[in-house]
């Protein structure tokens, strides 16, 4: 059934860790151009990123530079994400073991 750490597929371990360091750098650079007044990153690029793995890097930059942590929409919506991307990873996992 190819590389596993227990059930856990090796690449999806790796894509959630590129995709959550790309996450946290945008979230930093975002927060960075919303001190400078500048271009600020699409909250739907964020979400997007959230949605295929990287959650974790965005939760880490929520909490260590308080960004995005007011606004209840975005806060909404970023918990859908991680939610949809949980029951597809759960899916993906189980699905082909007939556990589905």
């Amino acid at each position: 059934m190819g590389h596993q750490l227990g059930w856990i597929p090796v690449g999806l371990v790796y894509l959630y860790g590129v995709a959550s360091l790309v996450t946290l750098l945008i979230y930093s650079w975002d927060k960075y151009a919303a001190k400078k007044g500048w271009q600020r990153v699409p909250e739907r690029t964020l979400h997007l990123l959230a949605l295929i793995g990287g959650w974790p890097g965005a939760l880490l930059a929520q909490q260590w530079l308080r960004h995005k942590t007011v606004k209840k929409r975005f806060r909404m919506v970023f918990w859908f994400t991680l939610g949809v991307n949980w029951a597809l990873v759960l899916w993906w996992v189980f699905e082909p073991l007939g556990l589905n």
